[in-house]
C-alpha cells in the first residue's frame, strides 16, 4: 500500500475526504490568449506559483488557516490547496496541522530563503565588505563570506556589480591599531554582547604591573578613533568602565549557571565585605573540644597547641558577622589577629558593660 504524504494525512485529520470534490472551472478573461499557446502555459504555472506562495504567507502569520478558508481566500478547490501544501513539503517548507487549533502552523524558527537586493544595497555590501577588510578592522571572517554566498545566489546582474565594486573600492590609511591578536577576544566579545553573557579573562593594564583578573558584564563594543574598545561593569560594581580590546591576553563567556558558593565568596554569613582578613581566634582547653565539633566556615583551619588549646584560623570576607560569633564566646575566645576584629570586640563588650551600668 503506498505511502500517504503529509498533505493527504492532513485533510484526513481536518475531518475531509480522501478525493476532495471536484474544482469549478472558471471562464478564462476574455483578453487571454488561446489556452493552447505557450504564453497562457507560462502564465498559468506563474499563476501556480504566486498561489503557493499565498499560502505559504497566510500559514505563516497569525490566523488561523486550514484548507476549506484557505481555498474560500483564494478562490480555488480545496484539492488544489493540498496540491499546493504538498508543493511546499517539497520545497523543504516544515509546516505541520495544529490540532489545538484546527489550522496549518509553519515552524517558528524557519525563514523562507529569499532575498532581493537591488543595485544601491548590492554597492553597499561591497563597501562594507571593503572597509571590513581595512588593516587593524579586519577582525573575524568579516563581510567577505557574505557578499561571496549573495553573489554565488543572486543573478548575473548583481554578481556583476559586487564584483567590480569590491575591485574598484579600497580602504587605505586608516592608522588604526593591529588588532590581528585580539580577533579571539574581539570574537568572544560580540557573542558575549549578542547572548548577554558575561565574560572573564586577563587584561594587562599600562597602570598595573602585572596582568589583573576581570569579571566583566559587557555593554558595548565600540571602534573609538584608532581601536576597538569594550564598555562594561566589573563584576561587583555599579559603574561601567572602558577597556582596550588589544590588551586582553584572554577573554571567555561565563557560564550563567548561579554559583551560591561563589556569590557569598568568603562571607562569614550571608553579608560579604569589601575587605578579606585572616582571622585567628585562640581557644582554651576546656573550649577546644566543644568548638571544633562544628565546622564554622569552609575556610576553617585548626591549629592545635601543646597545652591541649586551639587556634581557629578563617579567611573571612567583611567582619560584622563574625563578631558577633566571637561575642557569643566571650570569655573563651581570644582574637589574636587580625586587629580590627580585636577591636571591634573590645567596642561590643565596651558598650555591654556601659549599658548594664546604667
Amino acid at each position: 500500500m503506498p505511502k500517504k504524504s503529509r498533505s493527504q494525512k492532513a485533510a484526513q485529520r481536518e475531518g475531509k475526504a480522501s478525493t476532495p470534490r471536484k474544482p469549478v472551472p472558471r471562464p478564462l478573461p476574455s483578453d487571454l490568449p488561446n489556452p493552447s499557446s505557450e504564453a497562457d502555459r507560462r502564465l498559468r504555472q506563474v499563476t501556480r506559483h504566486a498561489r503557493t506562495l499565498q499560502v505559504l504567507q497566510r500559514i505563516m502569520g497569525k490566523g488561523r488557516w486550514n484548507v476549506q478558508n484557505l481555498a474560500a481566500e483564494l478562490e480555488c478547490a480545496e484539492r488544489t490547496i493540498h496540491r499546493d501544501l504538498a508543493v511546499l513539503e517539497l520545497a523543504g517548507v516544515p509546516w505541520y496541522y495544529d490540532e489545538q487549533e484546527r489550522s496549518y502552523r509553519v515552524r517558528p524558527d524557519f525563514r523562507f530563503p529569499m532575498l532581493r537586493l537591488d543595485d544601491d544595497e548590492l554597492l553597499g555590501q561591497a563597501v562594507s565588505t571593503a572597509i571590513a577588510e581595512a588593516p587593524g578592522l579586519k577582525i573575524g571572517v568579516g563581510a567577505k563570506p557574505t557578499t561571496r554566498k549573495l553573489a554565488d545566489a543572486a543573478g548575473e546582474q548583481a554578481e556583476k556589480i559586487l564584483r567590480e565594486a569590491a575591485d574598484l573600492v579600497s580602504v587605505l590609511s586608516l592608522q588604526l591599531a593591529d588588532h590581528g591578536r585580539a580577533q579571539d577576544v574581539i570574537h568572544t566579545a560580540q557573542w558575549s554582547l549578542l547572548r548577554r553573557r558575561q565574560v572573564a579573562g586577563n587584561y594587562q593594564s599600562p597602570y598595573q604591573p602585572r596582568p589583573i583578573r576581570l569579571r566583566l558584564h559587557p555593554y558595548r563594543l565600540a571602534l573609538v578613533k584608532q581601536a576597538w574598545y569594550l564598555i562594561a561593569r566589573p563584576d561587583g560594581e555599579a559603574a561601567p568602565k572602558t577597556y582596550r580590546m588589544a590588551r586582553f591576553q584572554s577573554l571567555r563567556v561565563v557560564s550563567e549557571k548561579f554559583d551560591l558558593r561563589d556569590y557569598f565568596g568568603d562571607a562569614w554569613a550571608v553579608y560579604r565585605g569589601q575587605t578579606t582578613y585572616d582571622v585567628a581566634i585562640a581557644f582554651g582547653k576546656d573550649a577546644a573540644t566543644l568548638v571544633t565539633e562544628t565546622v564554622w566556615h569552609h575556610t576553617q583551619r585548626v591549629e592545635r597547641r601543646p597545652d591541649g588549646g586551639i587556634v581557629l584560623h578563617f579567611r573571612v570576607a567583611g567582619l560584622d558577622e563574625i563578631v558577633h560569633w566571637v561575642l557569643g564566646w566571650s570569655g573563651r575566645a581570644k582574637v589574636i589577629a587580625p586587629p580590627e576584629l580585636r577591636e571591634k570586640v573590645i567596642e561590643h563588650l565596651q558598650a555591654a558593660l556601659k549599658l548594664q551600668e546604667s
